[in-house]
C-alpha cells in the first residue's frame, strides 16, 4: 500500500537526517555511552524504515493485506517509542525514558508476528 511505502519514506529520511546529525553536531556534546545509545536509535530506525519499505511492497501481493497495513502501523509505534525514546534519553540524559524503549521493542515484535502470520495465510 502506498501509506507504507510513503511512511518508509520519511522515515528512512528521518533516519539519514538524524545520523548525520549525530555524528557531526552531538558527536561533541554527548558522552561516548549517550552517543551510542543515540545510535542504537538510528539503527532500529533504519531497519524498521526498511521493513515499512518491505511491507508496501508485499501489501499488493498479499491476500491479507489488511494485516500486512496493520503490521506496518504497529511498526511505525514501535519506531517512535524504542528509537524516539533512545533519542530523548541520549540527549537528555534522563535515564527513566529507557523505560519507554521495550515497548517499542515489543512493538517491533508484534509488527513482525503479525507479518507471520500474514505472510504463513496467504
Amino acid at each position: 500500500m502506498k501509506i507504507l511505502l510513503l511512511l518508509g519514506c520519511i522515515v528512512m529520511f528521518l533516519a539519514v537526517a538524524l545520523g548525520a546529525f549525530g555524528a557531526h553536531a552531538l558527536k561533541k556534546r554527548l558522552s561516548a555511552d549517550m552517543l551510542s545509545i543515540f545510535q542504537t536509535g538510528i539503527q532500529y530506525q533504519i531497519a524498521h524504515g526498511l521493513g515499512l519499505l518491505l511491507l508496501g511492497v508485499l501489501a499488493d501481493s498479499l491476500v491479507h493485506s489488511s494485516l500486512i497495513v496493520t503490521a506496518g502501523w504497529v511498526m511505525l509505534v514501535g519506531i517512535l517509542l524504542f528509537s524516539g525514546s533512545l533519542y530523548a534519553l541520549s540527549i537528555s540524559g534522563v535515564r527513566k525514558l529507557g523505560a519507554i524503549t521495550p515497548l517499542g521493542g515489543v512493538a517491533f515484535l508484534a509488527s513482525w508476528v503479525i507479518v507471520i502470520v500474514a505472510v504463513v495465510q496467504g
